[in-house]
């Protein structure tokens, strides 16, 4: 019996004739423009069967087997050139159907039950647990991180929130407030240019927070951590509008503090403007011995609603960025780096309208 080799003169089996559009020249002159190596190796090949060569030498020009040759040739009659790049294989099919996806994007929407699930946040390990309880339906975490990404979702820092807020006095405020503003430009400011402004404070200590860092994966990284108690305030008010703040670092939250801000807030309030300044209720934000500027007008804010105020937003940025991750030697040490921070800040005036604009309170 005898053994049959393709492309062989004298044998049984005939060769696959090349697609008749293209000649050796052309692919010659495709494999010096493209940048993929195994490209142009195969239309080199190609390019001598064109010219007549066996299809021995083919192979041998491309360093592989008449078997291989015979599928270059079968991809390049079916795709021309573009067939003879390698794609990347598809896989194994998705476990998760889309129904599959729906009911994860159900309980990721609605978070976990802690009495039920355990857990006050999901994490991709309890995702897992809740496809293999629910659907017997094994997935590992990358997969799982992978298809939770596809559907749009990422870990994102929450805005604070607080357990007792009332929904319906903030729904009102922000439905208010252009009234309100109205009311303010017409008598508290005679008709002058309105600017909108924030204000909070921030304790920074020695107890510092630890925040996230990048390192190898399967590590733990560390960082320092002082457990001593000196702190300080940092008085904070932002004009988001116009990317300037104005700030003070201060030993304690006092109302003798306090008017030394709105004085320091006055002076950055833009010459022949009326300051609508909003705040909290905390007690000396609403203490009547608060000595307000005639260029400012105090607006509290609903009780127990942190998020509407974007200073808690900047605080967030900075001990991201510039304060956490430290450790004071000295009481005048985080005075120093409370100013050096908030002066960064000031600096960049395009961080202050990122963080801060609200469109409840400038879109109006």
């Amino acid at each position: 019996m005898s053994v049959i080799q393709f492309g062989e003169p004298g044998r049984f089996a005939m060769p696959i004739p090349l697609r008749s559009d293209f000649d050796a020249s052309q692919l010659r002159a495709l494999a010096r423009k493209t940048k993929n190596a195994a490209q142009a190796r195969r239309l080199l090949a190609l390019a001598a069967i064109y010219e007549g060569a066996a299809r021995t030498e083919a192979a041998r020009i491309g360093g592989v087997t008449l078997q291989i040759v015979r599928d270059w040739v079968l991809k390049f009659n079916a795709e021309g050139p573009e067939g003879l790049i390698d794609r990347k294989p598809p896989g194994q099919p998705s476990r998760l159907t889309d129904q599959h996806r729906q009911l994860l994007v159900q309980m990721i929407e609605a978070g976990p039950i802690p009495a039920v699930h355990g857990v006050v946040r999901w994490r991709l390990a309890d995702l897992i647990q809740w496809l293999w309880d629910e659907h017997r339906l094994p997935i590992s975490k990358q997969t799982l991180s992978r298809e939770v990404r596809a559907l749009g979702y990422r870990k994102l820092s929450a805005r604070p929130r607080h357990h007792a807020k009332s929904d319906a006095a903030v729904a009102a405020f922000k439905k208010n407030l252009p009234a309100r503003v109205a009311e303010i430009a017409t008598h508290e400011a005679h008709g002058k240019p309105l600017e909108i402004w924030f204000a909070d404070e921030a304790r920074i200590g020695q107890k510092n927070k630890i925040t996230r860092r990048w390192a190898r994966r399967g590590t733990r990284p560390s960082a320092a951590r002082d457990l001593r108690t000196a702190s300080t305030y940092i008085f904070g008010a932002i004009c988001p509008a116009h990317g300037k703040g104005a700030g003070l670092v201060l030993p304690r939250c006092t109302t003798q503090a306090m008017n030394e801000h709105l004085k320091e807030i006055a002076q950055a309030v833009a010459p022949g403007a009326h300051a609508v300044l909003l705040l909290d209720r905390a007690g000396w934000h609403v203490s009547r011995k608060l000595q307000v500027p005639p260029n400012i007008t105090l607006v509290p804010l609903p009780a127990k609603a942190p998020e509407l105020n974007p200073v808690e937003n900047i605080w967030q940025y900075m001990r991201e960025n510039w304060i956490s991750n430290r450790v004071f030697t000295s009481y005048t040490d985080i005075l120093d780096h409370c100013c050096a921070a908030w002066n960064k800040l000031t600096e960049q005036p395009w961080t202050i309208m990122s963080i801060g604009l609200r469109d409840w309170a400038h879109g109006f």
